[in-house]
């Protein structure tokens, strides 16, 4: 997918594979400007149909559910439920992905006149999947369809307790079934992971799994529903919450990812729901404005995901789900607090934890396992990724209550971390996930040897090259081919994230025009002057002041500068600016 650094560059910068040959073809029988069609084709898009649908994503993009395995099953049963009126439990998950998977599921059940109720797990008194309790509870009270979101694929004593139960169940989910296993044995199972199942997209969110059957339900003709009204006017509603969750849950915005993410945020310009209107007040969030990935990824979902982590995720269902605007603005307000307390809780473990990494016996482990007392479990796995933006390694943080420990890791490219924790798997008490994160939980005394195995495993399986988080550099963009018109072509990129990455830039041989100033002694700007137009802009590093000092940037100074395009809406000084990723002095 990329190639080595070009020359003279720094040797930390990877480049894009983006076929020259065929990008300039792209480029003229599209009428693309080159460096978009450079772009589009190191994103796999290679022809006219795959063009259009790219940068113009529409409702009829969105893939036929039944053609997910288990989705006739699965539709059968509940359209049964429906007719007989039975109530339905939805077991879901307490971060962004299942409450919202419960909210969407919920909603179109309702709408077709079911009955459901509803259980999000609390994460420190139930912890993190199906419980044998919860089933008999709704047993008892005569539940006999449970449908899981966002959970459930490994599964297996629940699933063998609703057997037994009388309950049939269906399982949503999006994580990683156990190979060694198999699936939890289900009246049906969607997930497009599964073995044989033939759905195109294998990047659904937990949601989006859960959306797929609401989709299949709303457009049956059992439903009822007039099926160009469902087109053009439910699933798009359905879209809002569901672009809510693909983000935040960080799975690649490709396919029909990228589908259903480009028209939520485009629904959510004109937010109905009281709750999400309230959610955004809170979030400053102007709806009037084209909104992007990063409002939701830095802002909405971290209020929504604070529930989960610090108190009780139902009221995330309730927020979304009540028609009381005062309600909404009190649990609104609810998840504001939560997310301050969620910052200063995460704030407090981090100064430990980054003090302890500097120690020899993390310093030159390829793989981080560090745990500790007291650290709240609803913020560990934000601890992992911090870990991983600041040193570049696979890192797993645990904390340990009353002799067990409860684990959350996060990786880098390249390193299947589901594997590498299946290899220790007789370690753990629970454990699942994807590639790229997992959680889990093991007896404390275990977790010495956690850390030994997981470390040599590491060694043998991460290259050097592989360390220290090197910069994807995605195509060549000099100065002077820098327009209005071609910010307006990269823009139709979006939604940016992972799997279509934000684009880095990259320009040689860039003088600096003027003397470098620094914002509140953190923050770096510039302004940068290349060609024989002398095209300039002025350019922003975050967090750079430091760094420049230290490599002693200057006026007249030649650069090599990798950087993402901006506009700054200012009314006095607006306009496009580069947005500093990292600079290379030229030779």
């Amino acid at each position: 997918m990329s190639t080595a650094s070009t020359s003279a560059l720094s040797q930390r910068w990877i480049f894009s594979d983006n076929l020259p040959g065929e990008a300039a073809e792209l480029s003229r029988s599209a009428e693309l400007p080159l460096v978009v069609a450079e772009l589009l084709t190191a994103r796999g898009v290679r022809t006219l149909v795959e063009v259009e649908r790219f940068l113009a994503p529409s409702i009829d993009h969105l893939l036929d559910p039944g053609s997910m395995l288990g989705m006739t099953a699965a539709v059968k049963r509940v359209e049964q439920a429906i007719l007989r009126r039975e109530t339905v439990l939805i077991y879901g998950d307490y971060d962004v992905d299942g409450t919202t998977a419960v909210v969407l599921l919920k909603t179109a059940i309702e709408m077709l006149g079911g009955v459901v109720r509803f259980h999000v797990p609390h994460r420190l008194r139930e912890g993190y999947g199906m419980q044998r309790e919860v089933l008999e509870l709704a047993a008892s009270e005569g539940v006999q369809l449970v449908i899981s979101v966002d959970t459930g694929i490994r599964a297996f004593a629940a699933a063998e307790a609703a057997a037994t139960l009388g309950i049939d169940l269906i399982v949503t989910d999006h994580h990683l079934p156990d190979p060694a296993l198999g699936l939890p044995p289900a009246l049906a199972v969607l997930n497009p992971n599964q073995p044989s199942c033939g759905y195109e997209c294998k990047h659904l969110c937990g949601a989006g799994v859960a959306f797929k059957l609401a989709q299949a339900l709303l457009e049956s003709p059992q439903s009822g529903l007039d099926k160009q009204r469902v087109r053009s006017k439910l699933l798009p509603s359905f879209l809002k919450m569901l672009a809510i969750a693909t983000v935040a849950d960080a799975v690649p915005l490709v396919g029909e990812n990228r589908v259903i993410a480009a028209l939520g945020l485009e629904e959510l310009r004109r937010p109905v729901n009281p709750g999400l209107r309230a959610l955004m007040q809170v979030a400053q969030i102007d709806p009037a404005r084209k909104l992007t990935a990063m409002d939701i990824g830095f802002r909405l979902g971290p209020r929504i995901n604070a529930a989960g982590r610090m108190d009780i995720a139902s009221d995330v269902v309730e927020l979304f789900t009540t028609r009381n605007p005062q309600r909404a603005q009190e649990l609104a307000a609810k998840l504001e607090q939560l997310n301050i307390d969620r910052r200063q809780t995460e704030a407090q473990a981090l100064d430990e934890i980054l003090q302890r990494i500097e120690e020899d016996g993390f310093r030159d482990a390829r793989c981080i396992v560090i745990d500790g007392d007291g650290w709240h479990r609803g913020v560990i796995g934000i601890l992992a990724s911090r870990i991983v933006d600041r040193v570049g390694k696979p890192a797993l943080v645990l904390t340990n209550e009353d002799g067990e420990a409860y684990g959350s890791g996060r990786s880098i490219a390249g390193f299947h971390l589901l594997e590498a924790i299946e290899s220790c798997r007789t370690l753990f008490t629970r454990f699942g996930g994807h590639a790229h994160a997992v959680g889990f939980s093991l007896p404390s005394e275990r977790v010495p040897e956690l850390r030994e195995r997981l470390t040599a495993y590491a060694a043998e399986h991460i290259s050097e090259n592989m360390l220290g988080a090197p910069l994807l550099c995605h195509a060549m963009l000099e100065l002077e081919r820098i327009t209005p018109a071609l910010f307006s072509w990269i823009r139709r990129l979006e939604p940016l994230g992972m799997g279509n990455e934000d684009p880095v830039f990259v320009a040689r041989n860039v003088r600096i025009a003027s003397a470098p100033r620094y914002m509140k002694e953190q923050h770096l700007r510039l302004r940068l002057a290349q060609g024989t137009r002398g095209a300039s802009f002025p350019a922003l590093g975050w967090r750079w002041a430091e760094r420049a000092q230290k490599m002693g940037l200057a006026e007249g100074q030649i650069i090599h500068v990798a950087y993402r395009l901006r506009e700054n809406e200012h009314p006095e000084f607006g306009g496009l600016e580069l947005e500093i990723a990292d600079i290379d002095p030229a030779a």
